[in-house]
């Protein structure tokens, strides 16, 4: 018999495990996807409104954690009326980033760093400039914003411009 995903209800096709504790949950490959990688709204993970009401303590957890995660309006409500046992509370945000970590990836989930060099993947208007900086462009010495995990800062042709992460890609 075929394992479900605790949070869907999908066929499940991979284990998840939920640190610091070795528990772990069947996941499906969009949930998955979601658990480990960078997270976006979609009506996929509306199957959350469910998942944080679950018996099981671990799919609370991992529900908790992909709420937290999303930053939508509708997530936060959900949060906020959320009610999980204190232990189970605990061991959720155990496994979040401080509040103060925003974490910058790029469009294939790579973690950026301060002073990286990244090259955009998308030829981009440069809004107030005049001109577009080309696809393939290297960035070098990036800044992170520091309140938005989805913007960094560099020059591109003498210009300091902010560029959304999902359109630069690291380089090795």
């Amino acid at each position: 018999m075929a394992e479900i995903c605790c949070l869907c209800g999908a066929t499940a096709t991979a284990h998840f495990a939920l640190a610091p504790r070795a528990d772990t949950v069947a996941l499906c490959p969009i949930c998955h996807a979601g658990a480990t990688g960078p997270l976006q709204d979609g009506p996929h993970w509306q199957c959350l409104n469910d998942a944080i009401w679950a018996p099981e303590p671990a799919t609370q957890v991992l529900a908790f954690r992909l709420l937290s995660g999303l930053g939508a309006h509708w997530a936060q409500e959900l949060l906020d009326i959320a009610y999980l046992e204190e232990d189970t509370r605990a061991w959720a945000e155990a496994g979040l980033a401080s509040p103060g970590d925003v974490v910058h990836r790029d469009s294939n989930g790579a973690v950026l760093a301060q002073g990286d060099t990244v090259h955009l993947i998308k030829d981009l208007v440069v809004k107030g400039a005049g001109f577009t900086a080309k696809r393939g462009t290297a960035v070098r010495n990036i800044s992170l914003v520091p309140d938005n995990r989805g913007q960094i800062e560099g020059r591109v042709e003498g210009q300091r411009i902010v560029i959304l992460t999902e359109f630069v890609k690291k380089s090795a």
